[in-house]
């Protein structure tokens, strides 16, 4: 299967086109072929244990915070379940059941089967311990809205207001979001520099 972008006659046929896309990746590796090793004790009409699962992740992806949220956000998504190769996604009460069948045997059945996925697609699993290993994660700050997501006030190093203004007029405290990447090694030395002790003054 090759992935296909075009124009459809149609307003939209789906809202996660990039979903619709990792579902194709998915599939040609078959990526999610382990949670099929995870045996939930349940009857199977029209998604297996395994698909469940599947659309408990897709839903995760597609910004689902709850399970609850399925039935609005996917439940009118016909065109990212057939992309899923599945007719359309399971009804959210049906999902929360199958997380309730799950019992100790079958979380760690769970666990195992995530551990084989990202294993298998973990680039550190494979790196040269030799050599640095770099991490990449965010310190920078970007100016933002009020209304952002995870927005909160706060002040930008290096960044001073000019001395004129800050006496004319109050400044209003930057509201600011985390963004960007920095690249710093995981390991590091760090030097401590101290001063020689001072000599107490000598009398002639």
């Amino acid at each position: 299967m090759t992935i296909q972008f075009g124009l459809t006659n149609e307003l939209v046929n789906t809202q996660y086109a990039p979903l619709a896309a990792l579902a194709v990746h998915y599939q040609q590796n078959q990526t999610l072929k382990p949670l099929e090793g995870v045996q939930i004790p349940m009857k199977s009409r029209d998604f297996t244990p395994a698909a469940k699962l599947g659309q408990i992740l897709v839903s995760i992806l597609a910004g689902c915070e709850t399970i609850s949220e399925v039935n609005t956000k996917l439940g009118s998504e016909p065109g990212l379940a057939q992309a899923w190769q599945w007719k359309r996604f399971a009804d959210q009460s049906s999902l929360s059941r199958t997380l309730d069948a799950l019992t100790q045997k079958q979380i760690g059945e769970l666990r195992a089967a995530e551990t084989l996925i990202w294993r298998s697609h973990n680039q550190a699993m494979s790196h040269d311990w030799r050599a640095y290993l770099w991490v990449e994660f965010d310190l920078s700050g970007l100016p933002c809205s009020k209304q952002a997501e995870e927005s909160q006030k706060g002040y930008f190093s290096g960044k001073k207001t000019p001395p004129v203004a800050s006496w004319h007029e109050p400044v209003s405290s930057a509201i600011g979001k985390r963004s960007g990447l920095t690249c710093l090694p995981a390991t590091s030395k760090r030097s401590i520099a101290s001063n020689p002790p001072c000599s107490p003054p000598k009398l002639l």
